[in-house]
């Protein structure tokens, strides 16, 4: 949203301003995706994800089972027995959720794991970005590929063949897209 808005304000504001500037986008996910490191680090995250989910799914299965037992013998079981089986059955589920928050939570294994294998790429295609937009004398460079909706885009202005030359993964005059 803040980007939105600081974009509006660019253009409201500075169009005097704006003329003298030169504007370029590129695509980053086109860009990460021709990256083979990129591609070998989603599919090792994907992979974590999916056995991470497969553990959770267990354990939930578990609660559910300790609750089903607990329906089906509560009529059978004295009032202390009804107590202690309660709160195993609520130990377990916070446990789950721990493990939730733990894996998959802001800060957790899932974002950490992801953090270490992405970023450095995401370091690199920016280095890379900064280089093209020094270069090509560039004010802006929007990503394309982000929250900034762009309705049209002239593919003259399209600088992420030169980010991926910068990066020894193209040919700018190689239109691959």
């Amino acid at each position: 949203m803040r980007t939105k808005l600081l974009f509006l304000a660019i253009l409201f504001f500075g169009l005097n301003f704006a003329k003298a500037q030169k504007f370029g986008y590129i695509d980053s996910d086109f860009i990460l995706s021709k990256i083979p490191d990129y591609r070998k680090a989603q599919d090792e995250i994907d992979r974590l994800s999916a056995s991470w989910q497969k553990e959770i799914e267990e354990m939930q299965k578990g609660v559910e089972g300790l609750y089903n037992a607990y329906e089906a013998e509560q009529v059978l079981l004295t009032e202390e027995m009804r107590e202690e089986r309660k709160a195993e059955i609520e130990r377990k589920e916070a446990e789950l959720k721990e493990y939730q928050r733990k894996v998959f939570g802001f800060g957790g294994l899932f974002f950490l794991k992801k953090q270490e294998l992405i970023k450095p790429l995401q370091d690199k295609v920016f280095e890379a970005v900064e280089k093209v937009a020094k270069s090509n004398r560039l004010a802006i460079i929007f990503d394309k590929s982000g929250e900034l909706v762009m309705i049209y885009t002239d593919p003259r202005h399209d600088y992420t063949d030169f980010v991926l030359e910068e990066l020894g993964l193209g040919d700018p005059n190689d239109q691959i897209k």
